[in-house]
């Protein structure tokens, strides 16, 4: 089963820019992969510009079939050649190109998935499950490096 995400960051004008990612979207995962690959502006962008991924890696790296399946290469050979690469749906399926456009953060975190990560120009932020703060109904970010830190103390 999937753990689904949105990836994310915030315009000069204050909009939020985000696309969707099927895999792996919990901290440990997509979490640390940003934190570690994804920190400036420009590699954020040319990730967003991809559209919706199937899969985010350390690499944007190029077109390629978005499976061994969809090859005559045995499934070791393809992820020998494309397995640090993202996989994009319109890229790599030719599929329609999804960006999306919000005007603030909560109507942003009202449509999102299971974990919802927003780059603030700085540091990646995630927001866990659509968690609001109880009085102002406002969604709740933790520092992205604070919860992967979390996760090794416990």
């Amino acid at each position: 089963m999937a753990t689904r995400s949105n990836i994310a960051y915030r315009t000069p004008e204050g909009r939020i820019v985000s696309v969707y990612c099927h895999w792996d979207g919990y901290p440990a995962h997509n979490g640390e992969m940003l934190r570690r690959h994804y920190t400036t502006n420009e590699k954020i962008a040319e990730l967003i510009s991809l559209g919706s991924l199937s899969s985010l890696r350390p690499e944007i790296g190029v077109k390629h079939d978005f499976s061994s399946l969809d090859t005559e290469m045995p499934a070791e050979e393809y992820e020998a050649k494309y397995g640090e690469m993202v996989t994009a749906y319109h890229r790599d399926r030719g599929e329609q190109l999804h960006v999306s456009t919000y005007n603030d953060i909560p109507s942003w975190i009202a449509d999102m998935e299971e974990y919802a990560y927003l780059w603030n120009g700085q540091e990646w932020l995630v927001n866990d499950h659509g968690e609001m703060d109880g009085e102002n109904r406002f969604p709740v970010f933790s520092r992205v490096v604070d919860v992967l830190e979390d996760a090794v103390a416990q």
